[in-house]
């Protein structure tokens, strides 16, 4: 079991060195062990490149000798679950899920009354977004941008087809959204977003498509390799363009990946008596599941979590997970406790757990991620000094 570092090793800490060498005095997590701010202050502009789902372990075993990582500093954890919904709010705040309490693609949120899919904003069984109600994703973190507290003009690149969505527009305030087009595209747009100003710049660059063909195909797939390669000789020819910029690109991803092959899915619907327990279809994620548990089926939970899932579940009361850190150090936002639930479900290697409401979509995912291997907490800290 990998658990996040934010003593100096995870990615929150990697935005604590970014914000301090960008002019933000905001500490409320040290600055990265890996990387000293004092590396940093010297740039003229910073980018952050952030390519979803790129563990540590792809790049050391598949990606040995790309162009990526040539570069290769170090490894970081991502934030507890090692998941995008929990991850990147951590990149656009500079703060862990402690603070801003997204913790999970299926989020209760008690002050809505309703279970959420979080980066489309809308309701688990699917529907409208609730930014057509007048709602926004900012106010159920009540977080401040990261954007806001730097000294330097703040950018940030993002697909098109969803820069202008409700969770884009709340959390990248303060930055200039440019969106792009596939992968010629991507890095092009990067490029022009740097200078035209007497302020430093910053950028933060997402680039989405290795999570989604890891999800599709899995990480040991055959397409996967080859999107990898693919931008890996993008990013090498982006470096050789940006020699000589005063610049510097750091990469990191938000988690790693592992396959789940199909039978070590676990379904709700094949476990009735463990189903008729909870006030809630589980939340979270399907390798870091939340349960909520009716009041007085607390111990027939337990006891049919340790009976008959023992062997693919460590069981873990929420309230104490919270207590040890796995979510974050200091102060945690007042809607944590109840985002998730009264127990978690950690997943074991080649085992996750799917629950089903109406209305909902069933995907198949080979690769997934959230839980707490190596494979999915260890992510790359790579720096290009350009």
């Amino acid at each position: 079991m990998i658990l996040p570092d934010y003593r100096g090793g995870s990615i929150v800490n990697l935005m604590s060195s970014i914000e301090q060498a960008m002019g933000s005095s905001f500490d409320l997590y040290p600055p990265a062990n890996q990387l000293p701010v004092a590396e940093l202050q010297e740039c003229d502009s910073l980018i952050l490149l952030v390519i979803d789902g790129l563990g540590y372990d792809y790049l050391s075993s598949v990606g040995r000798g790309s162009h990526l990582h040539t570069h290769l500093q170090a490894s970081l954890t991502s934030v507890c679950p090692s998941t995008t919904s929990a991850a990147v709010p951590t990149f656009l705040t500079g703060v862990a899920p402690q603070q801003h309490a997204f913790t999970g693609w299926f989020t209760w949120f008690r002050e809505m009354g309703t279970v959420l899919s979080v980066l489309p904003f809308q309701p688990r069984h699917g529907g409208c977004s609730l930014g057509q109600l007048g709602l926004t994703p900012g106010a159920l973190s009540d977080t401040e941008t990261m954007f806001h507290r730097l000294k330097a003009r703040s950018q940030v690149v993002m697909p098109e087809r969803i820069a202008q969505s409700e969770f884009n527009l709340a959390f990248h305030e303060g930055a200039s959204i440019c969106s792009y087009r596939g992968l010629g595209d991507f890095f092009q747009v990067i490029q022009n977003s740097l200078g035209g100003s007497d302020e430093r710049d910053y950028v933060y660059a997402y680039w989405p498509d290795f999570d989604s063909i890891a999800h599709s195909r899995g990480i040991s797939s055959p397409e996967l390799a080859q999107h990898f390669a693919e931008l890996d000789e993008a990013f090498g020819k982006f470096v050789r363009k940006m020699q000589g910029s005063g610049c510097r690109v750091i990469v990191t991803a938000d988690h790693g990946f592992t396959d789940v092959p199909s039978s070590g899915v676990i379904q709700m619907q094949d476990h009735p008596e463990l189903a008729a327990t909870l006030v809630l279809p589980l939340c979270g994620e399907q390798r870091f599941a939340y349960s909520y548990v009716h009041p007085d089926k607390r111990e027939r939970f337990c006891q049919y979590v340790e009976s008959e899932l023992s062997h693919a579940v460590e069981l873990y009361s929420s309230a104490e997970i919270i207590e040890q850190g796995w979510f974050g150090q200091g102060a945690p936002h007042p809607e944590l406790k109840s985002r998730v639930g009264h127990y978690t479900m950690v997943m074991q290697p080649g085992y996750k757990i799917r629950d089903r409401v109406l209305g909902e979509r069933p995907k198949r995912h080979i690769g997934v991620h959230g839980g707490v291997t190596p494979e999915e907490m260890y992510v790359p800290l790579i720096v290009v000094d350009c």
